[in-house]
């Protein structure tokens, strides 16, 4: 079985900056594509390979400041650019994901654990 995988990022863009728009094409942002740049480093110096099979996703998020956020805001940049730097193969693979907010830390911090499980949490054998 894989070992888990855990890695610390910068503060994801929210779904407001990852995605833009002109006129009807849909493109990431400088902000989405320097988030991925950033998580694609993170996982090449950790040495990062690509769980297969089901994901349990757990994301601590420390915000850059006091403002007011919604944490499902944040997770598409953060779960694709996972996808997308090697982690696992595609997102549809998690099963569990946990989301905490803590308190405000300078520059804001998200730190993420990947983990293999066989089955989703709460499935009877």
């Amino acid at each position: 079985m894989h070992k888990p995988i855990m890695m610390t990022l910068p503060w994801p863009p929210s779904v407001n900056h990852y995605w833009l728009q002109r006129g009807t094409a849909r493109f990431i942002g400088p902000k989405g594509k320097a988030f991925r740049v950033a998580v694609a480093e993170e996982c090449a110096a950790l040495g990062i390979t690509a769980i297969e099979g089901r994901i349990a996703m757990h994301v601590a998020l420390w915000p850059p400041d006091k403002r007011r956020r919604d944490v499902d805001n944040l997770l598409k940049a953060l779960l694709d650019a996972c996808e997308h730097a090697g982690c696992y193969a595609d997102d549809n693979q998690i099963d569990e994901l946990h989301i905490v907010r803590h308190d405000v830390r300078r520059g804001g911090q998200c730190v993420v654990v990947i983990l293999p499980i066989s089955k989703p949490l709460g499935e009877t054998p």
